[in-house]
């Protein structure tokens, strides 16, 4: 299938499907002409991708596990993958920490607002 087609079926555009090329997230067969050939397995792999992005993973993080992620429409990793579980404890202690920036960002926010809604401010 040709990119349109997997654009189409993943309702993802195809700058974006480029994109995951140039950041090795796809390869697909290049033909004589240049053209992009793509497989049932880059649809697969194009709606991972997607819940991994949507999971918070970057695409270096993605691009390291990817092969160990399998299945259609739901996430499936085989117990054979231990560098993905590591990737993923790390990522999710990333984002723990980042949550509690924004927390703490969010909070001073609160005590400026406050203080500049109060009276004789």
């Amino acid at each position: 299938m040709r990119i349109g087609d997997l654009a189409h079926e993943t309702g993802v555009n195809r700058r974006l499907l480029r994109y995951y090329e140039e950041q090795g997230l796809l390869r697909p067969v290049r033909l004589v002409n240049g053209y992009r050939e793509y497989t049932k397995a880059d649809v697969a792999a194009v709606r991972n991708i997607r819940a991994m992005l949507a999971a918070g993973l970057p695409t270096a993080v993605i691009a390291r596990v990817l092969h160990c992620v399998h299945g259609d429409d739901e996430l499936s990793v085989p117990s054979g993958c231990p560098t993905f579980i590591e990737d993923l404890r790390r990522e999710r202690v990333r984002i723990t920490e980042t949550i509690a920036q924004l927390q703490s960002s969010q909070g001073m926010l609160d005590a400026m607002l406050d203080a500049a809604a109060s009276p004789g401010s």
